[in-house]
């Protein structure tokens, strides 16, 4: 017998919370928790379902009854058809809300951990422009938008410069304005475009694989300078200098320009010649006065003001007092070691990609900071007995992993270790909390501060500070 697969429809649903990845969240006549995309909590509507689970169903509002007051105007044209920022229409101050929620929600839930009183979120001062870096793709078959394809009318030009449309490989939105990135970005971006099909330029086709243009990447500097990264498909040294020599000429402010030719199955750049076109291959980031060189394949927190507030609550919570060794595992480029190297007697920072740790120690050397070393590894090969053994035992760990959290070995080696503080910085405080319930037998949670850096997201960064139970506790 087969089964039931009508998608169903539900009336009059209260959207009563926001959920995991950006969704919110409804009840259905059973009881079963329904997940929306296109809702802001506090909206009534009518719901038919894209996806049935056993403790769930998937869908999406098609009649509003009565709108949330949580509701604001989104600023971006591209809003609901580009999935970058789906949050435009909430108001700021219900996203912080709703991500300081998670945090709680996540540490107490998945790491089943007792918590003090959370500090409140520290929203970001601008909730649009705040990007320092943009990844745009090109492609010759754009996304039509749903009134487009209504129109009924011919469109010549198919060419698109902008982001995937959520889900879909090989669909890209032509973006008119973005309001991730302060200007020049959006400029940048609409003169490549333009002068790309006035002059022929092929754009990529992601099916097919062919077309001379593939991706356009932006980055902005706090000290004001401009990375432009052109990545080529097809190897034509012609038509790449004729945009690359437009750029030069018609944005002289451009500090580091740069391009690829990458004629892999994807766009990763990272095990791929850069070359530099014009100018200098790196821009600058500063930071109290330090300096951070910043190449192509450089991890930077992508909102530097943000990131400036971020590590000084985590120099805080470790609390250094110029006498304590301190490791900073997942050490990107070093930036958070050389942050608190000069409260601490030493910083040993450990990090698992050659160019980071390559940037970490000109950056040192750069900003005069002698009391740090770094070392290049998988972290749970790296951090074992023997490193311990011929770097010291540290007094302060300061961990800040990639989404996925850290690998239970790594845990485990900190639990070996036991300094008298962890402060774990985190970008999914779903794997934090996992990993924080492994400790919990060693360690209590004493502070957790969120950090929105992300507006119009639901993204979050948590800085939670972990201090050795005492034996009497």
């Amino acid at each position: 017998m087969r089964k039931n697969r009508r998608r169903k429809v539900f009336e009059n649903v209260e959207v009563i919370d926001a959920g995991a990845k950006g969704k919110t969240v409804g009840k259905a006549p059973d009881g079963r928790v329904i997940f929306l995309t296109n809702t802001v909590p506090g909206d009534v509507v009518d719901v038919q379902t894209t996806k049935k689970r056993k403790a769930y169903f998937e869908g999406v509002a098609t009649k509003f009854h009565s709108f949330s007051n949580k509701r604001t105007e989104p600023q971006c044209q591209h809003f609901g058809v580009c999935g970058g920022c789906k949050w435009q229409d909430m108001g700021y101050e219900h996203q912080l809300f709703y991500k300081q929620k998670e945090v709680e929600n996540n540490l107490r839930r998945i790491g089943h951990l007792e918590l003090p009183e959370t500090t409140p979120i520290l929203g970001s001062k601008k909730t649009y422009f705040y990007r320092n870096k943009m990844e745009f793709s090109f492609s010759d078959s754009r996304w039509l938008t749903l009134d487009e394809i209504n129109s009924e009318k011919e469109f010549d030009d198919k060419n698109a410069l902008g982001f995937h449309i959520p889900g879909m490989w090989d669909k890209i939105l032509d973006i008119k304005k973005c309001h991730l990135q302060q200007d020049p970005s959006n400029a940048i971006r609409l003169a490549t475009r333009n002068f790309a099909v006035e002059h022929g330029l092929k754009f990529f086709n992601p099916r097919n694989q062919h077309g001379l243009l593939r991706t356009l990447m932006i980055r902005t500097s706090s000290t004001g300078e401009i990375m432009v990264l052109v990545q080529f498909f097809e190897d034509d040294a012609q038509k790449r200098s004729l945009l690359l020599d437009y750029l030069k000429e018609t944005f002289p402010e451009i500090t580091s320009l740069l391009y690829v030719v990458n004629q892999k199955q994807n766009d990763t750049i990272y095990d791929q010649e850069i070359v530099c076109f014009s100018g200098r291959d790196h821009i600058f980031e500063e930071m109290e006065g330090l300096k951070f060189k910043i190449n192509a394949k450089s991890f930077y927190q992508t909102n530097s003001e943000q990131a400036y507030e971020l590590y000084k609550i985590t120099r805080n919570f470790a609390a250094l007092e110029g006498n304590e060794l301190v490791y900073d595992l997942y050490t990107g480029t070093g930036t958070i070691a050389q942050f608190v190297s000069k409260k601490a007697k030493k910083v040993v920072g450990i990090e698992s990609v050659p160019e980071a740790i390559a940037d970490a120690k000109a950056n040192a050397v750069r900003n005069n900071i002698e009391n740090v070393d770094f070392f290049v590894g998988d972290m749970k090969n790296v951090f074992n007995e023997s490193f311990i053994a011929q770097n010291g035992v540290p007094d302060v760990i300061i961990t800040d992993p990639p989404r996925d959290g850290m690998h239970k070995d790594v845990v485990q080696q900190i639990l070996n270790i036991a300094p008298n503080k962890v402060v774990y910085v985190s970008c999914n405080s779903a794997t934090q909390a996992r990993d924080l319930e492994m400790m919990k037998e060693i360690y209590k949670v004493t502070k957790v501060q969120p950090v929105d850096m992300f507006p119009q997201t639901h993204h979050v960064e948590n800085v939670v500070l972990l201090e050795k139970i005492a034996p009497n506790e």
